[in-house]
């Protein structure tokens, strides 16, 4: 059995089906996903077509604009892909409570069987939960977001070190390219009723007419899609591999990928990605260890452990040590104190935070290191630890392109000790690690960074996407 797949019901197959279904619900691609090669080759057995369904509903929590607008914005580009093969394609945007909610169903009526993504967070994890006992035929979660398959790692994994030779042990056997997709039969259904039409020039229209949060607004710097994936992907390889592993640290280099809004949307694969990476490397005589081990193996360990932490978003999975250590200084007093509604407004006394939150509110991202600033922060001057999860939480849920991801919560818990040790001890952190002011002054060119956001906050311009 390939440990990628998950056979998450026992229905039989449909007789007389029209075509496998294809469940897009995180992997929005056609290059490098192993789920839809999972359905194609599903189909070929039986000579039918692949027909891929994807959806965008508008009662995800904190659905706005953003989010949506990234989402459309990849949606023309996977249809004409997807159609160039040979493989079927529906789109349906459910606008708001009067619109159907029942088009996966419909859909299913016709198939042999469903596919899907296993995907450890967010709604997906939670319709991968509900919907195959109502479906009434085989519905298969396959893992395309790793490199060494999730199902691999039998039980949760406490740290880098304890993951990393896991996966090192298996990694030639897994970073392969994925197989190229040749249907037997292409797909030549009319298209669905409930299709929703979507062109580079309708998105705006299209978010206008939902039922969602319209006061936040798109990323100022991330569009949405494969072309755009691709284009960050290049200059990533051509520009920054070489510094990546001296200034990734330094948010103003610019060294980093800004691939998390695409691996997180699914429009790349990290597959492709590390491939990439290892062979612009081997051509120019660079060294791409340091990228490989966050792609890969630091990736994974969020992705271990969201698969096994339900809900992976609170303190229930936290070391020992982090529970007792915040308990011991609950009472510490906090001075300054903030309410989440000023640090959503970035109304601190704090330029470099202030700065970093007000990444967030504009592009979307926070760049790595920066974030980390960000979130000891948020625990030094909130009323109590709780209080200072929940804003955190809830400002990459509402904000981040990245958000709502493995790696989000993970980062986020590390604030508080996952996956850390135990440092020395202070008032309010405990035993937590500490991060101050002077020591990104010491470490970044703060300066150069708060003018960066300065600028893009009064012009709307992002400069760094120049080079």
């Amino acid at each position: 059995m390939d440990p990628r797949v998950r056979i998450l019901n026992e229905a039989p197959a449909r007789e007389n089906a029209r075509y496998v279904l294809y469940w897009a619900q995180m992997n929005r691609r056609a290059e490098s996903n192993h789920a839809l090669l999972h359905a194609v080759e599903m189909a070929n057995a039986r000579k039918l077509p692949v027909l891929v369904y994807e959806g965008l509903t508008h009662r995800y929590p904190y659905a706005n604009d953003r989010h949506h607008t990234f989402l459309l914005e990849g949606v023309a580009e996977t249809g004409r892909r997807l159609r160039k093969l040979g493989i079927g394609y529906v789109f349906y945007l459910e606008r708001g409570p009067e619109d159907r909610r029942d088009v996966l169903y419909r859909l299913a009526a016709d198939a042999l069987a469903v596919v899907t993504d296993d995907y450890p967070v967010f709604i997906a994890r939670k319709h991968n939960a509900s919907v195959p006992g109502k479906i009434g035929i085989p519905y298969h979660a396959v893992d395309s977001s790793c490199i060494v398959p999730m199902g691999l790692m039998e039980k949760r994994e406490w740290a880098a070190y304890t993951i990393r030779p896991k996966i090192h042990r298996l990694l030639a056997q897994y970073l392969k390219p994925v197989h190229p997709i040749h249907v037997a039969a292409p797909y030549t259904g009319e298209v669905a009723e409930f299709h929703t039409e979507v062109t580079e020039q309708n998105v705006g229209e299209l978010v206008a007419s939902c039922a969602i949060d319209h006061g936040v607004k798109p990323s100022t710097t991330y569009r949405g899609g494969r072309v755009a994936a691709e284009r960050t992907l290049d200059r990533f390889l051509r520009t920054r591999l070489r510094r990546y592993a001296m200034e990734r640290n330094d948010p103003a280099a610019h060294a980093n990928s800004d691939l998390s809004p695409y691996l997180h949307y699914g429009h790349v694969s990290a597959l492709e990605v590390a491939l990439a990476a290892k062979a612009y490397a081997a051509e120019h005589n660079l060294v791409a260890d340091e990228f490989l081990e966050e792609l890969i193996v630091r990736r994974e360990l969020a992705f271990n452990y969201a698969r096994f932490s339900d809900p992976p978003d609170t303190f229930a999975q936290l070391p020992g040590w982090a529970v007792q250590t915040m308990a011991k200084h609950a009472g510490d007093r906090r001075e300054p104190c903030y309410t989440a509604e000023q640090f959503e407004q970035a109304q601190t006394h704090d330029p470099l935070w202030n700065a970093a939150q007000k990444e967030l509110l504009l592009r979307g991202k926070i760049h790595g290191y920066y974030r980390m600033y960000w979130g000891k922060k948020i625990i030094e001057w909130s009323a109590t630890h709780e209080e200072a999860l929940r804003t955190m939480v809830y400002l990459h849920d509402r904000y981040a392109v990245d958000g709502r991801d493995p790696n989000t919560y993970t980062n986020i818990l590390w604030c508080f000790g996952l996956h850390d040790r135990p440092w020395q001890e202070r008032a309010v952190f405990g035993s937590l690690r500490h991060m101050s002011y002077e020591g990104m002054r010491r470490k970044t060119a703060v300066d150069a960074y708060t003018k960066e956001i300065d600028y893009l906050e009064r012009t709307g311009r992002d400069l760094f996407t120049l080079d």
